[in-house]
């Protein structure tokens, strides 16, 4: 695929290309892609989502797991987006480095992961990630992955 500017991946392509399925899908849409060096994931933090019965059920906090899972899961479309799709691949994480968690995310909050590149090296990609509710950065990782026939 052409590393040009790639408007957005919504839900269909996002499902298309991760095994991910409810309740586990972290990005609701891709936006602002450029080739596989950077994107913007963007995940609508609603109140009726599972973990928050249990995360704390009087005090919703997005787990940071799942904030750092949104990030992989951008970084993820953005690799697979960008490979020729006649073969079906896995990718699967190799590394987390540097997670900060700055500030909790909370139901009603739009949660913006920011991915850019570092390096890719055969099957191996990694990442660095910032979350962001509006100009608020609220967490930041490197994230690795590999990617695997099948």
């Amino acid at each position: 695929m052409s590393t040009d500017t790639l408007a957005i991946a919504d839900i269909r392509e996002i499902l298309r290309l991760l095994p991910h399925r409810y309740p586990f899908i972290m990005i609701d849409r891709v936006i602002d892609m450029q080739g596989d060096e950077h994107a913007v994931g963007i995940k609508n933090v609603t109140f009726n989502e599972p973990q928050f019965l249990g995360h704390f059920p009087d005090n919703p906090v997005m787990p940071g797991v799942l904030v750092i899972e949104g990030m992989a899961q951008t970084a993820g479309i953005l690799c697979l987006r960008n490979m020729p799709s006649d073969r079906p691949r896995s990718m699967y994480f190799l590394t987390i480095d540097k997670a900060k968690f700055r500030k909790p995310a909370v139901p009603g909050d739009v949660l913006e992961y920011h991915v850019n590149k570092i390096a890719h090296r055969r099957n191996m990609w990694w990442y660095r990630a910032e979350a962001k509710v509006g100009d608020a950065l609220i967490a930041e990782a490197e994230v690795g992955a590999v990617i695997t026939e099948g």
